[in-house]
């Protein structure tokens, strides 16, 4: 055999034989595919039949794109019930104000008595990440809200009305709250589904509209816009039942109405609290005001 011969089988012989392994790889791409484990409830159907290829082999189909399954605010697995429609039992609250009424919650002050804020707190877990549904309603006037990740007992930066006693601190809670207002004015309408801090000074960390982002050592911001906090009020029913979620994971707590996300803050300060467990309650302000709360359902991560 020549030289020549020998260095041009050589070759033949060094370009096939990667070839080969590579086309071993590829037939065994789909079986490594297919080892990757996907809980069930994610498969969605193919778009399309499986292909074949040139040797027979199935091929991966292609993307898989599908919808979520329907809104469904009575979806309630892996919730539990936390106010039975019957009592208080769990719950904490001045009962002159709070009541339970026709299987519903309800918190009322009166023109013309006023009594500054005031509480119904549920004992019975502390919630860092979870899931919570209710149904809500404000009439007549005021307002209030829905306390999350929440403490009681801190001293009241309010004073109460003149000629009241001073708060019981036991019925007073401080941190992160989901607004809800009567629309007795364009400024109280505009509240409804903002983040706002109680009883701190943190305030209002994302008006209805706004995703906001608090980073260790800086300020917070803006990061994205979800709409125009007029038009998002008309996701708002007034004197009528409204679907509330507050879905709370780290540092992302999200305010959704009647299916529409409302509000979303950041807060990226693993220290801060807004991201320790804390308690569930709702808040009544101002009078008249009467507040209705039923259908509450908790679902915790922690």
């Amino acid at each position: 055999m020549s030289v020549s011969h020998r260095h041009r089988t050589r070759f033949v012989r060094q370009s096939i034989l990667p070839s080969a392994a590579l086309a071993a790889s590829l037939l065994a791409l789909p079986c490594a595919l297919a080892a990757q484990s996907v809980p069930p409830a994610l498969e969605s159907p193919p778009a399309q039949p499986p292909l074949t290829g040139p040797h027979g082999e199935k091929l991966i189909g292609m993307p898989k794109f599908h919808d979520p399954a329907p809104y469904d605010f009575d979806e309630h697995t892996g919730y539990k019930q936390i106010f039975d429609g019957k009592n208080l039992n769990g719950w904490d609250a001045d009962t002159s104000i709070w009541r339970v009424e026709n299987g519903v919650m309800i918190g009322e002050t009166f023109e013309g008595r006023p009594r500054g804020n005031n509480y119904i707190v549920y004992r019975g877990d502390k919630a860092r990440d979870f899931d919570l549904k209710l149904r809500m309603k404000i009439e007549k006037g005021g307002g209030g809200g829905i306390q999350y990740r929440s403490v009681t007992g801190v001293p009241w930066t309010r004073p109460q009305p003149a000629g009241q006693p001073p708060y019981d601190l036991k019925f007073m809670m401080t941190g992160p709250q989901a607004d809800f207002w009567f629309p007795v004015s364009a400024q109280t309408e505009s509240y409804t589904g903002q983040w706002y801090s109680e009883n701190t000074m943190q305030g209002i960390l994302a008006f209805r509209g706004q995703v906001t982002q608090a980073l260790p050592g800086q300020t917070n911001r803006l990061v994205a816009n979800i709409g125009d906090k007029r038009a998002l009020g008309g996701y708002v029913k007034v004197n009528e039942w409204n679907d509330y979620e507050i879905i709370a994971r780290g540092g992302v707590m999200m305010h959704i109405m009647n299916g529409q996300l409302m509000a979303v803050f950041i807060d990226d300060n693993k220290d801060s609290v807004n991201n320790q467990p804390g308690l569930i309650g709702f808040e009544i302000e101002s009078q008249p005001c009467k507040i209705s709360v039923r259908d509450i359902w908790l679902r915790k991560f922690d």
